[in-house]
């Protein structure tokens, strides 16, 4: 005992050198008569990381103190349940709602000076743990960052990140237009726009990226900067499936379309058609023809049910219906039908019914090429027997009534899509327009976090087992969308190398100091 109060005692003389002196003092003092050696080690680096962990937030209070809140806070008590799945539930030191690009610029170079780590949230909807949340560090959240406004000839939205598109459909239905942003009413703007972005209006104007012209961002410098065709044009590419690896977007400004009515809804079929279902999809996918068309074709198990067949079919045009190009799938007798004409702010709110809160959650993404209709179907095929295949061994191992959800579906994206794309100035992604892609995705949604590495495991094991069966057959292709994939995928180099290698030295360039690989540490990172 003795010697533990003489080793508190050279703990209390060295550490009165130190800033934290005294709550390490106090710590040493109180514990010396009743720890040992380890013990004492124990609390006094227990106390220094709690330390280094608020020090991100006491330096941010310090000087932006309006927009830091603190455990204790109705804000951070809102801002830090304000996520789509519990997947991205985590418990950050404190969260810091800035008031404008300016201030978050402020923010960066504060948290820079003390090396703290940050998360970012836009609309929460990356069911990615530790994309968008942090434990201790801050939590910088883009609720206050809410411009919403039209230019004079209502050409240009100018959208904030703190939005989810259905609340940007809403405000646009009365002017008869729309933005090719999120099909689903709950997901967030900026994850969808810096991932390049799958929309309805996709076979018209490329991806969601592809319609945006201006980017205000925060630089890892703090500074904000305004990136377009004619300014920070390195920049500007970038961002456009780049993701947050150069700096934090603060305004979008995007084209709008003129599309006051849509023909649209989901075509529900039952399992006797699946395989006339799939072939619909090859059959859809190999003669991409009509640029108003736009499909999303899933297969829906269900544990000891019959599967489900449904495609939401998108038509853009407010007194055409039926098209020619949906009747592979509109030929086969549906269970169920919503096709109607409807505002697209009505319909992503439909889609948007579809979206469970408070649930664990995964996305995997995977892609398959091919340029015939018996390329596609057999992509197709590969991908749902080797999914469906693999379902048993998911069942075994998690009750019935555990399971949410479990989903496989389909993007195709062609030659209009992507020479859309080129036509408004390209982006990150670098899709071959002599090929047609078919993205896909496997869902699984469940409770209980028991579960959670049942789930990680199965669907790591299924996707290697779908790759390797894909590469078999030469269909496979690397390109994983950001929108749909999962943590333990790659990302950036299913862009290309010469894409890949751009876009790390425009990163460096903007962030030589690496904030956003290091500080930042959620979201796919370059490099």
């Amino acid at each position: 005992m003795y010697l533990y109060l003489a080793i508190a005692s050279l703990f209390v003389l060295l550490l009165s050198l130190s800033p934290l002196a005294e709550d390490l003092t106090i710590i040493a003092m109180r514990v010396a008569s009743a720890l040992p050696l380890a013990g004492v080690l124990s609390l006094v680096a227990s106390s220094s990381a709690q330390q280094s962990d608020n020090l991100g937030c006491n330096t941010l209070s310090g000087s932006l103190t309006d927009s830091v809140f603190f455990p204790e806070s109705a804000v951070y008590q809102n801002e830090s349940q304000n996520f789509w799945s519990n997947t991205e539930i985590m418990s950050p030191s404190c969260v810091f709602r800035p008031a404008s690009a300016e201030e978050l610029g402020e923010a960066i170079k504060l948290l820079k000076s003390v090396n703290a780590q940050f998360a970012v949230r836009g609309g929460g909807h990356m069911g990615i743990r530790g994309s968008n949340n942090i434990d201790n560090g801050v939590l910088i959240v883009m609720s206050a960052l809410n411009t919403l406004e039209l230019n004079d000839d209502q050409s240009i939205l100018s959208v904030g990140p703190s939005y989810r598109w259905g609340d940007v459909y809403s405000w646009l239905e009365p002017y008869g237009l729309a933005v090719a942003g999120g099909r689903l009413s709950p997901v967030g703007v900026p994850g969808l726009l810096l991932a390049g972005g799958v929309n309805f209006y996709g076979n018209q104007v490329g991806f969601s990226c592809d319609t945006v012209v201006n980017y205000q961002v925060v630089l890892a410098n703090g500074s904000v900067v305004e990136a377009n065709k004619d300014s920070y044009r390195d920049l500007f590419w970038a961002l456009k499936g780049g993701s947050s690896n150069f700096g934090l977007v603060t305004r979008f400004d995007m084209q709008t379309i003129s599309s006051p009515k849509i023909w649209a809804g989901s075509y529900t079929v039952s399992e006797e058609y699946v395989d006339e279902f799939l072939k619909a999809i090859a059959t859809y996918a190999a003669d991409i023809s009509d640029p108003k068309t736009h499909i999303v074709p899933a297969l829906v198990p269900s544990p000891g049910a019959a599967t489900l067949a449904s495609a939401i079919l998108f038509y853009d045009s407010q007194d055409e219906q039926f098209p020619a190009a949906f009747k592979p799938f509109t030929d086969i007798p549906a269970v169920s039908s919503t096709l109607a004409f409807k505002t697209l702010s009505e319909f992503s709110a439909e889609l948007g019914q579809m979206v469970t809160d408070g649930i664990n959650d995964i996305f995997v993404a995977g892609t398959v090429v091919g340029t015939t209709f018996k390329d596609l179907h057999r992509g197709i095929s590969i991908i749902n027997s080797t999914f469906f295949e693999r379902l048993p061994s998911l069942y075994a191992q998690i009750p019935a009534e555990n399971i949410a959800i479990i989903q496989l579906d389909w993007q195709p994206i062609g030659a209009l899509w992507m020479d859309a794309s080129a036509k408004a100035g390209g982006n990150a992604l670098g899709l071959d327009a002599s090929k047609v892609y078919l993205a896909y995705a496997e869902v699984v949604e469940w409770t209980g976090a028991e579960y959670d590495d049942i789930v990680l495991q199965w669907v790591e094991e299924t996707t290697y087992a779908i790759n390797n069966a894909t590469q078999k057959k030469g269909l496979y292709d690397p390109f994983n969308y950001i929108g749909d994939a999962a943590g333990f995928q790659s990302i950036f180099p299913g862009y290309g190398a010469e894409n890949h290698q751009r876009l790390v030295s425009i990163a460096q360039k903007y962030d030589p100091n690496a904030t956003f690989q290091s500080l930042m540490p959620g979201g796919f990172k370059v490099y």
